[in-house]
């Protein structure tokens, strides 16, 4: 006697089909591993070695940490941040291109799950590669742990913010010359005018003022805290800062999924 198909029933959240597009997201970026882990831990030593070698003498503390150990975090940060966004935005334009997207979209997958599934993998490949390129670090430059939360909370959350803003630009961008410009006008110079190679404090007004707004400012200026213990900010205001925008980048990315933006015909 043969079984009568019925529909598979999931609770509030679909774990399977979430699970499984996390899954998919993380695949993606390790088949492909010297391109999406290798070559980014390559650049940033490339980073290191040129300021340390151009710099190292000038400027050789920073607030009276060595300026190596003071670049190190910060070059890190700079690299998870780069490839969390890469990574979903990447993803999406790819499948809105190709016309696989449908394969996502079809599925019994909530707005909620498909966001979170993204941000995820973006978020793995971002602590991936910061991970990699810390240890790859260590054995050129002094790599002490001041405060383990930091550094960990600040990986995530970083990772987390630029995974969202890939989302939210690879929903807008409908090719690569779209995601392009929003890397080049948005991420880079967000990310190099945020104190990565520099200490704010050095900046005159208004630069200095106009860089506490950055939200990228803040999620060096924590991580590097995590290492060296000193930070040009109080440490909790970063906390604060990033856990607010993560959430309005969640809800926003949620939203747009949610609504079909350039994701429906």
């Amino acid at each position: 006697m043969s079984e009568v198909a019925t529909p598979r029933r999931f609770g509030r959240i679909n774990w399977i089909g979430a699970s499984y597009l996390y899954v998919k997201e993380v695949k993606r970026f390790l088949n492909v591993f010297t391109q999406t882990v290798a070559a980014p831990v390559i650049t940033t030593l490339l980073f290191l070695a040129i300021f340390t070698l151009a710099l190292g003498r000038a400027v050789e503390t920073v607030n009276g940490v060595a300026f190596a150990s003071f670049l190190a975090p910060g070059l890190i940060m700079m690299s998870m941040a780069q490839n969390a966004f890469a990574n979903t935005s990447s993803s999406l334009v790819i499948s809105k291109i190709q016309g696989n997207i449908v394969d996502v979209l079809l599925p019994p997958i909530s707005p909620f799950e498909f966001t979170a599934a993204y941000t995820l993998g973006g978020i793995t490949r971002g602590t991936l590669v910061g991970f990699v390129t810390a240890i790859a670090m260590s054995f050129f430059v002094d790599m002490s742990i001041h405060n383990i939360f930091f550094i960990i909370f600040h990986a995530v959350m970083a990772s987390m913010m630029l995974s969202l803003l890939g989302i939210l630009g690879g929903l807008w961008s409908e090719k690569f010359d779209h995601i392009a410009a929003v890397t080049n006008f948005v991420i880079m110079p967000f990310s190099f005018l945020s104190g990565t190679f520099y200490s704010i404090t050095r900046l005159p007004e208004p630069f200095y003022t106009l860089t506490q707004f950055n939200p990228f400012f803040y999620m060096i200026d924590g991580f590097r805290y995590g290492f060296i213990g000193q930070s040009d900010s109080v440490p909790m205001i970063g906390v604060a800062v990033m856990l607010g925008v993560n959430t309005v980048l969640f809800l926003s990315a949620w939203r747009w999924v949610k609504s079909g933006y350039k994701l429906k015909a």
